[in-house]
């Protein structure tokens, strides 16, 4: 295995179990590393610190996956790693009513670029980085052979992959997969679209905010934004919500939340689908809501558009703010990694100035018990969410 030296001055994100190492941060780096190439990191003195695979002689050189100087890159590597996670999910997510969620969180299940979501009998995959996709057939065979689900479908469809001259990856790998998947959650029934759907198919990471909101909504009217497949919908019904909205640009979206909606017992005459923009919508609606759901895509997808996506934040909220009824709750998240926690509580203060509304926090969330993350690599936050009660 390729041994690689760290400059002394910066060892410390690494003793500190940061799992990136810049280019910047190595000695020198030898030519002709493939990425995915396992190597260990070596302090100047020679004293191991890590162990990783090279992902690119670009900013991020290393990414590490262990640190233990003994364990040898194979197949017994990948199997244990994924079944430290399997197991680790069973304890604390899967039960008889939820058998969806993330079973491998990247980095922070020391399997770096790698995203693996379960629903039901079906695994969903991605390969962030070029390093890790170089091990895709081997991963493929350990996840087959330790969880045994029907089919696992590959969704590499992410453009940022190219920055590692990679291309899209989309379809099956392994078994077989139909167009959607019944998949279960704190009890309520979805049907998801692995293949054509938004991510891997459902945005797992909201499952404890979904359920947080039941309380919110009874005897309520909701508008729930960027409704998708209707998640937030089906748990505001369940809570008791007199009549929901549901917004989004994706006609097949809404479509399934129809479905979705139906398949959990409720009658979709409770409901309207709109097939619109939010922002459109937001702007020429007359209609008042008691309870407003703001869940949209990240605004910010590089650092460089971070203030571009302040002040989209701002504004979505500014118009969800207006429509809300006196005393109404609004649940309003960002996905953007580049948005801080206290920014975001920043621009929604700075948003009830604009609209001259009072807010109390009644609910933070961030990651969910699935989505883990390494306590250092604050590189992996991405999600927050507020649930704010306009006085």
């Amino acid at each position: 295995m390729m041994s690689l030296t760290i400059k002394k001055d910066r060892t410390g994100p690494i003793l500190g179990f940061h799992p990136w190492v810049f280019s910047h941060a190595i000695v020198s780096i030898p030519e002709g590393l493939k990425a995915g190439q396992p190597v260990k990191l070596l302090d100047e003195k020679g004293e191991f610190l890590a162990a990783g695979y090279f992902n690119s002689y670009s900013q991020i050189a290393v990414r590490i996956w262990g640190y233990d100087p003994k364990e040898v890159v194979g197949e017994s590597f990948f199997a244990n790693r994924i079944k430290g996670a399997y197991e680790s999910r069973k304890r604390l997510v899967e039960t008889p009513h939820t058998n969806a969620y993330r079973l491998i969180n990247g980095e922070n299940d020391f399997l770096p670029g790698l995203i693996v979501d379960k629903y039901a009998d079906y695994l969903v995959v991605q390969f962030h980085t070029r390093g890790i996709d170089f091990w895709k057939n081997m991963i493929i065979t350990a996840l087959a052979d330790i969880l045994k689900p029907k089919g696992i479908y590959e969704r590499s469809d992410l453009t940022f992959r190219r920055k590692d001259n990679i291309a899209e990856a989309k379809g099956l790998v392994y078994g077989v997969v139909p167009d959607t998947v019944f998949i279960k959650e704190n009890g309520f029934s979805f049907l998801v679209d692995i293949i054509n759907g938004q991510k891997t198919g459902f945005f797992l990471d909201q499952r404890d905010k979904r359920k947080a909101f039941m309380k919110y909504a009874g005897g309520k009217t909701v508008l729930n934004c960027f409704a998708y497949t209707g998640g937030f919908s089906v748990y505001a019904l369940s809570g008791g919500a007199q009549r929901v909205a549901n917004v989004d640009t994706s006609e097949s979206a809404l479509n399934l939340a129809r479905e979705n909606i139906k398949l959990n017992g409720f009658d979709t005459g409770r409901c309207e689908f709109i097939c619109d923009d939010v922002k459109n919508y937001l702007a020429y609606t007359t209609e008042t809501f008691d309870a407003v759901v703001l869940d949209p895509p990240a605004f910010i997808k590089d650092h460089r558009k971070k203030k571009e996506g302040i002040l989209g934040y701002k504004k979505i909220n500014e118009m969800a703010i207006k429509i809300l009824s006196e005393g109404g709750i609004l649940l309003t998240c960002s996905c953007s990694a580049h948005l801080s926690l206290n920014d975001f509580r920043y621009l929604l203060s700075e948003t009830g100035i604009k609209t001259k509304k009072p807010m109390r926090i009644l609910e933070i969330f961030t990651h969910g018990i699935d989505h883990a993350q390494l306590l250092p690599f604050t590189e992996g936050e991405y999600l927050k969410c507020f649930i704010l009660k306009l006085d």
